[in-house]
């Protein structure tokens, strides 16, 4: 009888914060096979400069650049010699292969947004020292053995810069955590304020309606055009609030949430647990994607598998996430996203029904997301999955 594959897992430090990355590790490892004994690489995340007050978030920073590029390759180093594999769950981590020995790294790739310094420095300058850091991870990702993608079109754009040949690229699309359903779990509520004997779903007391936004705030999410189409349409519907996961906002957002009198109306929450958020899901008006690059979309999915009406932006990877269950928004045009907004709130036939957001949410399984992810390296290894 053969044994196990042994394959080594590597996941994002969970102190920097990325919720999704979190996500596609514990799925991952939750879900493997029988015939493969998996390994989580978790190193501490080491705390130097962040302990100096005066460093603020630099300091945080200085340690990301520490845990990532000196002493994670050594983690991963060990753990490559008690595997047979290595599968790298970010590509943003993707340096790392270069710790592995050739033909034993997998690197799962989000998009090419790490890389764009790079690939398009006109587009996004750069200091040196970042571009060289992107130059190294670039790099890993060029040795890796295989490369899973999670939509076509970043298949598409790895293959059109010519990063990784069609033979060494996998499709693996991300799935529906079983939190996300359209029915609240038994025992909890998302009224205000709770029945006795019940526990609170939500985790912050907004009034109904409102819209949602869940993601980060770095620049391509577009977070400018979410809180000027959230002020035109509140314009017209007064009564409408604004949540938005993820956040801080940095100081130009700030200012102009003040410009746009709209400070008062709009929460921001951070840190939710899976379950929170899909309450947050359950309840929204509609939840709003106004970015102008994604890799995937993976809120998308999750909202419609909450039943939630979503608006997105006209990207690609977000028509392969939602398909015909979405309504689509040129790019920061906020004359159209303003009123397909409206219209949305206040006609309950312009958007797609929930029976189709549903049946569309439920075509993404992690199930399947893991069941390709393992066969491709039990391929690799030679046996039969």
């Amino acid at each position: 009888m053969k044994s196990a594959l042994r394959l080594a897992v590597v996941r994002d430090y969970r102190a920097e914060g990325w919720p999704s990355m979190d996500l596609c590790a514990d799925q991952l490892l939750a879900r493997l096979p029988s015939e493969i004994a998996a390994e989580d690489v978790a190193p501490p995340f080491r705390r130097m400069f962040d302990r100096l007050p005066f460093l603020k978030r630099a300091g945080f920073n200085a340690d990301r650049l520490l845990n990532r590029h000196v002493w994670l390759p050594g983690a991963v180093r060990r753990a490559a010699r008690r595997a047979d594999f290595v599968h790298v769950v970010d590509h943003s981590y993707a340096h790392v292969v270069t710790a592995v020995p050739p033909g034993r790294a997998g690197v799962y790739c989000h998009d090419l947004d790490a890389f764009r310094s790079v690939l398009e420095p006109e587009k996004e300058p750069r200091p040196w020292w970042f571009r060289c850091l992107a130059r190294r991870t670039l790099d890993g990702l060029k040795r890796a053995a295989v490369v899973f993608h999670n939509s076509g079109e970043t298949g598409r754009q790895l293959l059109a810069a010519g990063l990784v040949p069609a033979e060494r690229l996998v499709h693996a699309p991300l799935g529906v955590a079983p939190e996300f359903t359209p029915e609240s779990p038994p025992g909890c509520t998302t009224e205000f304020p709770p029945e006795a004997g019940k526990s609170m779903a939500l985790p912050v007391a907004v009034a109904r309606p409102y819209l949602l936004h869940v993601g980060n705030n770095i620049p391509r999410k577009r977070l400018d055009v979410l809180l000027d189409v959230f002020a035109a349409v509140r314009e017209r519907l007064p009564e409408l609030r604004l949540v938005q996961v993820g956040g801080p906002w940095p100081p130009h957002l700030a200012g102009r949430l003040d410009r746009l009198k709209i400070t008062p109306f709009v929460t921001q929450v951070r840190g939710l647990s899976r379950e929170q958020l899909a309450a947050l899901y359950r309840r929204a008006a509609a939840v709003l994607v106004t970015s102008e690059a994604e890799g995937f979309g993976l809120p998308v999915i999750e909202a419609l598998a909450c039943g939630a009406a979503v608006v997105a932006s006209d990207l690609p990877t977000l028509r392969e996430a939602g398909g015909a269950a979405v309504n689509y928004c040129p790019v920061a045009d906020l004359p159209t996203w303003s009123e397909v907004v409206y219209r949305v709130l206040t006609d309950p036939t312009f958007p797609p029904s929930r029976d189709s957001r549903l049946s569309h949410a439920a075509r993404f399984s992690w199930a399947e997301h893991v069941r390709t992810v393992a066969t491709t390296y039990l391929r690799l290894a030679g046996r039969s999955p």
